[in-house]
């Protein structure tokens, strides 16, 4: 999709009593091939973990299953890719934890097991809402997977 404002920025915060805290996502497609995602627990930027993983799989499935309801693609096509569905797609996901567990070298990686499985189930919900709601900028979105998925 090309930039157009405010309005392609597909925002939200949801609690979960389950992960014993809320996440935030802020996420937009733009037209360049550079994925970026930045992570943050309670406050610290984080070099990936359980937050980020649900976030990208509650993205790969929430396009997938749009992408098979509005036929966009083939009954017979694979999923999209979550590498070719992250292409273009600027992101931040953080997630406020009453007890985070923070793993690596730098103690920069988080670890709460819980937190994958909330936050693809939230990220699923409301980005399916949102391209089920918007369905020219989902189409466009959608469009532009599926055309580098073939081409690259």
């Amino acid at each position: 999709m090309s930039p157009g404002g405010d309005r392609d920025i597909i925002d939200f915060e949801h609690e979960d009593p389950q992960m014993a805290g809320t996440v935030e996502v802020a996420l937009r497609w733009r037209d360049t091939d550079e994925e970026r995602v930045q992570s943050f627990a309670n406050s610290r930027p984080t070099g990936g973990g359980t937050h980020e993983r649900g976030f990208r799989d509650g993205v790969a499935a929430a396009v997938n299953a749009y992408a098979r309801k509005r036929r966009l693609l083939a009954v017979m096509d694979p999923d999209l890719a979550a590498d070719r569905i992250g292409a273009g797609l600027t992101a931040v996901v953080s997630v406020k934890l009453d007890d985070p567990e923070f793993h690596g070298a730098i103690r920069d990686v988080l670890g709460n097991a819980v937190v994958r499985a909330c936050v693809e189930r939230a990220v699923r919900e409301h980005l399916g809402r949102w391209l089920e709601g918007h369905p020219d900028r989902a189409a466009a979105v959608i469009d532009r997977i599926v055309h580098r998925a073939h081409w690259h």
